[in-house]
């Protein structure tokens, strides 16, 4: 069961939530969901509304999923799911049902889904998206370090329309 807060009023710190516990990416298309581990993201204002960002490569499969549906939502789910976490971010639901073999359960808050077992979940809506490109770049270290591929993220600026925090039994 989840409570719905607003995103002012969450308490969580975003460089742990984000850099250190992680969260899953997950969209909807034609009816099929999937879903990635990040690490990488922020939250913030923008355009006078509470966002969330976040950072894809072109080459994951949830990408397609993410540019195929007007939300996605961010789960976090308590501590002690590193292995899922690992799981989701390795294997690509274009080879298997991963979500299946996680053993999360698919939920849906106005049409977007997000995971049951979350401790925290942000219903988003996108607002921006871009691909970073090698010519923005300050510090061309960055690019030799985290793109010596030149496989460059998509941003994605996301309005945060629900916030929900799992609330005890």
């Amino acid at each position: 069961m989840f409570k719905e807060i607003t995103a002012k009023e969450l308490q969580e710190n975003p460089f742990k939530m984000i850099g250190e516990d992680w969260l899953l990416v997950t969209a909807q298309k034609d009816g099929k969901v999937n879903t990635m581990t990040a690490s990488w993201g922020g939250v913030g204002v923008m355009w006078g509304k509470d966002v969330a960002y976040i950072v894809i490569r072109p080459q994951r499969y949830t990408k397609e999923f993410i540019d195929g549906s007007d939300t996605l939502s961010l789960s976090i789910l308590p501590e002690g799911h590193k292995d899922i976490y690992g799981y989701l971010g390795k294997v690509s639901g274009r080879e298997e049902d991963k979500i299946a073999k996680s053993r999360l359960t698919v939920a849906h808050a106005d049409g977007t889904p997000y995971f049951e077992e979350a401790k925290t979940v942000l219903i988003c809506k996108k607002m921006f998206a871009q691909p970073l490109a090698p010519e923005s770049f300050l510090d061309p270290s960055l690019i030799e370090r985290w793109y010596p591929d030149g496989d460059f993220h998509a941003m994605y600026i996301c309005e945060i329309q629900k916030v929900l925090i799992a609330q005890p039994l």
